[in-house]
């Protein structure tokens, strides 16, 4: 699995109910600075309408410091920016302007990581739905395979088996997956 594509996933949070990549892990992910970012989307505002990249407020942005190490360097509490989230779309155009080899694996590990969350999110989505375990038992079992290929080389592997557990609101899913070594 490649290691970009797992980095990705460490990084993507939810704010204001959309999976988001906040401008510091970006700049992480494609080897620049922040600023750098920052000032791409300053120098190309038309690219990036609403929906595509939102400032945090407040209230969001202490409260991802708070859960977690995200933010961090020069993102304390008196700092001059708010942090800027990147949406898939944003993300996507910003991988037109930002250009290098580490941009372009970045940006397919980004696209390769959004396109599975989606589909995940579209099964658990049958899955709640479904009421036989004939109809749950196929789609259990995708959902595992869409878990494991996302988590990959970061699920702790016992010889040819890994187990893990999920719950959700709308389901509990324990999962097996066998793998050749």
């Amino acid at each position: 699995m490649n290691q970009c594509l797992i980095d990705v996933d460490s990084k993507v949070v939810e704010i204001r109910g959309t999976s988001v990549l906040l401008d510091c892990d970006v700049a992480e992910l494609y080897g620049v600075e922040t600023k750098r970012v920052n000032e791409a989307v300053r120098n190309n505002q038309d690219k990036f309408p609403d929906g595509y990249i939102f400032e945090l407020d407040f209230d969001e942005f202490k409260s991802l410091r708070s859960k977690n190490s995200t933010l961090k360097g020069g993102r304390g509490e008196h700092a001059k920016y708010s942090p800027k989230a990147f949406t898939e779309k944003g993300l996507y155009m910003l991988a037109t302007i930002l250009k290098s080899p580490q941009a372009t694996q970045t940006t397919l590990a980004i696209i390769e990581t959004f396109a599975k969350i989606r589909e995940l999110t579209r099964t658990v989505g049958e899955l709640a739905k479904t009421t036989t375990k004939e109809e749950k038992e196929p789609l259990m079992q995708k959902s595992g395979e869409i878990i494991s290929d996302i988590l990959g080389e970061s699920l702790n592997v016992s010889e040819t088996e890994t187990s893990f557990e999920i719950n959700l609101a709308v389901m509990s899913l324990k999962h097996s997956v066998k793998r050749k070594k």
